[in-house]
């Protein structure tokens, strides 16, 4: 085929191979380039895949060469170093390349063949108008929708656009186009790019400690170095980045900064807009699709020059990189944890590598990955061990819950130092890492429990809602009057929850505001921020929730921190479970007595005497860290060595079992170097969502060598039949054996 044009494209499927394309005579002069979208006939789909490369030849015959349908884009949409990134990602995680480039697209992209932006419409009140209120009011008295929709963007500063129009009322284009047509609502677009301007001269100024570590990471600003920015909490790390920012930004480079939840993304946001004078763009699940894009379409364009996002950030590109940063680095949100598993830090780290460009990993609980990495002495590390404002880190005292009357899971200890704090006008923060009322429901006549049909757990009860809610599946059901085993109407509820927490609390201390801050209390638009905006003021005085408030937030009167369960994770068969309940601990605590009063931090647990808490308590998490690190390397863990599995589900569990064992059979095949195999095992959850699920562990002293066998394994275990009856996936360096 010597006339012929022949382009190697990633499809998204579950095959891990590419396939090869003709384009037409109507391409022909068409200059290709890898990174750009064509539409393609797969089987009886038509898809958009991603153009790898152009190739001269291919093994592929003739008569089953395909042509491409059409070229949506006249250049590459990911630039050299994402492309490396993306190729070299998909090796790594043994992943199928068109998944993984599907992953890096956004939505927008994946389902609409043009690339031109579209911005979303907002709509706000129309102040240039000079009709008064009372006349408003009488000009809608008979437009009933109309009335309601106006007061809903009176109340909006911002205005609103049809995502959060649609969260509120489903009848509401109508009644937009008349108030349009009335003048009295005005219509514009949501910009992409925020241009952030220094609001104030502000008067900050560095501790030693931020000065030494800002001049040493500037230092090897023109090459690759990885470096760890270890402060305590409330030591100011953000005005080191805001600093190393600073002098990238004005060098006419980008910044990317990457952040575990949208939950920290606002306060980040406003931070950069007071001290940098630039354009920022942000990237969050949060955002539809239309915005999501727009982002991603202005920092692709260099329109913007900071970026700030989540997870899937790290897959945005930049063709101006100057710096990345990782927040909070030790957090297992970085991990995605189904679909294309990768790890955004780990990314972050390589992509600054190929770009020969420093990173910033900050935390105040490294992970003991990145603990490892700096005594082995490939990262460097800068210490902030004092508080910005000099002031203490707050006490850390175990309540001993042995014996103690308990109030809905509080000890009369911790009530009593609740009442005190708050007769001295201070703030607290109660952290329980449970939603709901309570974990489960019990017939107190028989011992029935209300177990979830689809998993082996049992469902959360939530009062507000009178409903069971699997927190594994999502299934839910109206909660029961009744046992299902006895007809007894003798229900209790066991154990306590966020829900729980917060109604006896208020019910305690009625002149109290007490503000729950969950997944469940934070779903609508809008209601984090909210939220967040009256635990700053103060007028929230006693704050409820789960990890969302454990890290990032700078809360100036909190002046208690309670953490009302730990024992839970002291004694879990992850292997993990003991540095996430430190590194919790020691967000927890960091968010207390960071301003001008003093801080206190009170951990109720029936075992005071466990060496974690003790270790945690006298000697801090990098005395903790240490010891950890000593035990994996006993044991054989991570970082020490490295770790795989093999994870497989099916509605029967004798399907999954056949497939493991085959993959057991299909490894013995071959000679593996320095790799060790265990299982089949049941997973920790054996039936999650109505599939049983098993798995296989590898661990090798050699990354190379376990990257070898599993690109040879995972296309073998794709040919099994086994595999077609259940659902497979490979982790590589999986967050949790969960």
């Amino acid at each position: 085929m010597p006339n012929n044009r022949i382009v190697k494209v990633a499809v998204p499927c579950p095959l891990y191979n590419t396939f090869d394309y003709l384009l037409d005579t109507e391409h022909r002069n068409l200059t290709i380039q890898a990174g750009m979208r064509v539409r393609i006939q797969f089987g009886r789909q038509k898809l958009i895949g991603i153009i790898l490369e152009e190739i001269q030849q291919t093994d592929v015959p003739s008569s089953k060469l395909k042509t491409v349908i059409a070229v949506l884009d006249n250049h590459s949409l990911f630039n050299a170093d994402l492309l490396k990134l993306l190729l070299w990602a998909a090796r790594y995680y043994v992943h199928p390349p068109g998944d993984v480039f599907q992953t890096a697209l956004p939505v927008y992209l994946r389902n609409n063949d043009d690339a031109t932006p579209a911005l979303s419409n907002v709509w706000r009140i129309n102040h240039k108008q000079s009709m008064a209120q009372d006349e408003i009011q009488q000009t809608l008295k008979r437009a009933p929708k109309q009335q309601q929709v106006y007061q809903l963007l009176a109340a909006s500063e911002s205005g609103l656009d049809a995502e959060a129009l649609n969260t509120i009322t489903s009848n509401w284009r109508s009644p937009i186009k008349a108030l349009l047509e009335k003048q009295l609502i005005e219509q514009d677009v949501i910009p992409a790019v925020i241009k952030a301007k220094k609001t104030a001269i502000l008067d900050y100024s560095l501790t030693q400690e931020q000065s030494t570590a800002i001049k040493s990471i500037q230092s090897h600003r023109h090459g690759h170095a990885v470096h760890v920015l270890n402060g305590v909490t409330g030591s100011g790390k953000t005005e080191v980045y805001l600093s190393l920012c600073e002098t990238v930004l004005a060098a006419d480079r980008q910044v990317l900064i990457l952040v575990p939840e949208i939950g920290l993304t606002p306060q980040l946001m406003q931070r950069f807009r007071e001290r940098l004078n630039t354009n920022i763009v942000v990237l969050h699940s949060a955002m539809n699709d239309k915005q999501r894009y727009a982002a991603w379409h202005a920092a692709s364009t260099n329109q913007a020059q900071l970026v700030i996002g989540t997870r899937s950030t790290i897959f945005t590109p930049l063709p101006k990189l100057g710096l990345i940063i990782v927040d909070e680095e030790h957090d297992g949100s970085y991990k995605q944890q189904d679909g294309f598993r990768y790890n955004a830090r780990d990314l972050a780290i390589l992509r600054a590598k190929n770009n020969n460009i420093p990173i910033v990993l900050g935390s105040a609980t490294p992970s003991i990955e990145s603990l490892n990495n700096i005594n082995e002495q490939r990262y460097m590390v800068h210490y902030l061990k004092q508080r910005a404002n000099k002031k203490p880190v707050p006490s850390i005292k175990l309540v001993n819950l042995c014996s103690q009357k308990l109030r809905e899971g509080m000890a009369e200890t911790l009530l009593s130092a609740i009442k005190q704090h708050l007769d001295k006008q201070g703030q607290l923060l109660l952290f329980i890492n449970r939603r709901g009322f309570a974990p489960l429901l019990m017939c107190h006549d028989c011992g029935w429990t209300t177990n979830c049909l689809r998993c082996d757990a049992h469902m959360t009860f939530h009062k507000g809602r009178k409903q069971l809610h699997c927190h594994h599946c999502g299934s839910q059901r109206p909660a029961p009057e009744q046992c299902d085993e006895c007809g007894s109407t003798n229900i209790l509820a066991i154990g306590a929850g966020t829900e729980r927490i917060e109604q006896y609390l208020q019910s305690t201390f009625p002149d109290t505001q007490v503000s729950r801050i969950d997944r469940d209390t934070t779903r609508n638009k809008g209601s984090l921020e909210d939220k967040l905006e009256k635990a700053h003021s103060g007028e929230s005085g006693i704050l409820v929730g789960t990890q969302m408030l454990a890290k990032g937030h700078d809360f100036p009167n909190l002046t208690l921190v309670c953490i009302l369960d730990t024992d839970q994770s002291l004694f879990s068969a992850d292997f993990r479970a003991a540095e996430h309940l430190a590194q919790l601990v020691t967000q927890v605590s960091g968010r207390a007595g960071r301003a001008e009063k003093a801080g206190e931090v009170l951990i109720q647990t029936h075992h005071p005497d466990h060496p974690l808490l003790q270790k945690l308590l006298h000697k801090g998490y990098l005395s903790f860290a240490e010891e950890a690190l000593k035990e994996r390397r006993s044991a054989g863990l991570p970082p020490a060595r490295h770790l795989t599995i093999l994870r497989c589900e099916s509605v029967e569990p004798k399907a999954a079992q056949l497939f493991l064992n085959h993959a057991i059979e299909q490894a013995q095949r071959v000679e593996k170097d320095n790799v060790d195999i265990f299982g089949p095992i049941p997973a920790p959850m054996e039936r999650r969502a109505g599939r049983f699920r098993y798995q296989i562990m590898l661990q090798s002293d050699h990354r190379k060598s376990l990257r070898q066998f599993l690109s040879w394994w995972a296309p073998q275990l794709q040919q099994l039949n086994s595999a077609r009856k259940v659902r497979w996936s490979i982790d590589v360096d999986p967050y949790d054996t969960f």
